[in-house]
């Protein structure tokens, strides 16, 4: 499982590095932008549709299919010959990721105890720390010797590996029986989330907000959404049932969710730019202190498991939301007198704010219902978080835009980036003011399974 998590997350940071040598080699500069956004599109919104299906027909012929997509699309963008190319390759390889990560934490979620899933939640939190370090230098690698086609070609073995070990070691019984799929719900949702994050994405960027593009793009979005709601309430089995949207742990668990991928989003890209052009530090080295952030997140998970046992999942997400208010506050703040070491020390404790509060929320709404709903319950998390991560993308940007406008338009100035960046951190402390708030309204979850088995019925025994 931490093979299958590692194919996704260095798939998300090694090609960064070899942008330059893509766009010198197969031209296409004004595009590349979107070999990110064509993938976070195509992972985010096949994420609900890759849950249900793993709980009709199983965990393991999703996953299974996600490696093989996954692998199909690195194949082809190896071959490909322009940018539009490798965009539509890259459209598949997100197809694939999109079921890899929810499927991987749903069978964490089958096949370990409440005692020990928050610590094997910390090792595949250690997967994105290692990622975060080993695929930049990858793709720098790659990218100096003119071999960027090798960042793509190198998943060959890992997804034949990742692929081999779980068909060969992951063992679950599903009772076979007939269902209804809802094949109009998966694609109203699938076809009006793309709009909507087409919208968000390329508003104030691509296109004016009130363009006729924009307008045309999130109003389709936004009606194709409401034929979702209204087909879904008629179907047999639908694709994304209302009940994970409306009890109580799993809509604030979802908030929560979706400010953790804004507050994460709003760092991960301005921390690095901040510290660059603020203090003169080298790229590496401000990669670096964000890096902390990836380091203290694993450490906060693998604690939250004895924490949450003891006194509860509701007053561990509440210690990780609140430290997560303190620490973005202190980076706000830190804008005015800007230090790498203070950064670097204020993204650790992020990082375990990150590491209790989503942890312990994750596990706690896994751990409300049974094996044919989890799926369910771990996709619908990640989807907010996906959302949260395209929401924020779009509002923060929007936000440092004009803070930079206003303060002469040269963001290389440091006194302009210092303003930016305390504007972007800013709204990150917002968001996570807002997710203490959803731990605050988290109910009480009863330990059901702190002594016992993983809480799976007899039709689902993985070994």
């Amino acid at each position: 499982m931490m093979l299958a998590t590692g194919l996704v997350a260095i798939d998300s940071t090694v090609i960064a590095t070899a942008v330059p040598s893509i766009v010198a080699d197969i031209g296409g500069f004004t595009s590349f932008p979107w070999l990110f956004s064509i993938y976070l599109l195509a992972s985010a919104v096949t994420v609900p549709i890759y849950a249900k299906l793993a709980d009709l027909f199983g965990r393991k012929p999703l996953i299974l299919w996600g490696i093989s997509v996954f692998l199909l699309g690195s194949i082809l963008c190896g071959f490909a010959w322009d940018m539009p190319s490798l965009i539509v390759f890259r459209a598949i390889q997100g197809i694939g990721a999109g079921a890899i990560l929810p499927i991987v934490i749903t069978m964490v979620g089958d096949i370990y105890t409440l005692e020990e899933r928050a610590r094997v939640q910390g090792y595949m939190a250690s997967v994105w720390a290692i990622a975060a370090v080993v695929g930049p230098t990858l793709g720098g690698v790659f990218a100096q010797f003119d071999l960027w086609r090798g960042i793509f070609f190198i998943n060959i073995p890992l997804c034949l590996l990742a692929g081999w070990m779980i068909w060969s070691r992951f063992r679950e019984k599903v009772e076979p029986r007939q269902h209804r799929i809802d094949y109009a719900g998966a694609a109203l949702l699938s076809v009006s989330v793309t709009l909507l994050l087409l919208g968000v994405l390329q508003g104030g960027t691509g296109w004016a907000w009130d363009s006729p593009q924009s307008l045309a793009v999130l109003g389709a979005g936004a009606l194709l959404l409401v034929a979702f709601v209204l087909v879904e309430r008629r179907a047999a089995e639908p694709i994304l049932p209302f009940w994970a949207l409306s009890r109580r742990l799993l809509w604030t668990t979802n908030l929560l969710g979706f400010c953790v991928g804004a507050v994460l989003i709003g760092l991960t890209a301005y921390v690095p730019t901040f510290l660059t052009v603020t203090t003169g530090a080298e790229p590496i080295a401000a990669g670096l202190a964000l890096g902390a952030l990836t380091i203290g997140w694993p450490l906060a998970a693998t604690i939250a498991g004895r924490l949450y046992l003891r006194f509860g999942f509701r007053p561990t997400t509440i210690l990780g939301a609140a430290l997560l208010v303190v620490s973005t506050a202190g980076l706000a703040l830190s804008t005015f007198s800007p230090s790498i070491w203070v950064v670097a020390g204020l993204c650790f404790l992020i990082g375990a704010g990150f590491g209790f509060a989503a942890v312990s929320s994750l596990v706690a709404a896994q751990s409300s219902v049974d094996w044919s709903e989890r799926g369910v319950v771990t996709g619908t998390q990640l989807f907010s978080r996906s959302i949260g991560q395209s929401i924020g993308a779009a509002a923060l940007g929007a936000v440092a835009n004009a803070v930079i406008l206003a303060n002469g338009g040269d963001e290389t100035i440091p006194s302009t980036m210092e303003a930016a960046a305390g504007a972007v951190f800013l709204g990150g402390a917002i968001g996570a003011a807002v997710l203490l708030v959803a731990a605050i309204a988290m109910p009480r979850v009863p330990l059901v399974a702190a002594e016992g088995s993983p809480e799976a019925p007899p039709e689902a025994a993985p070994a």
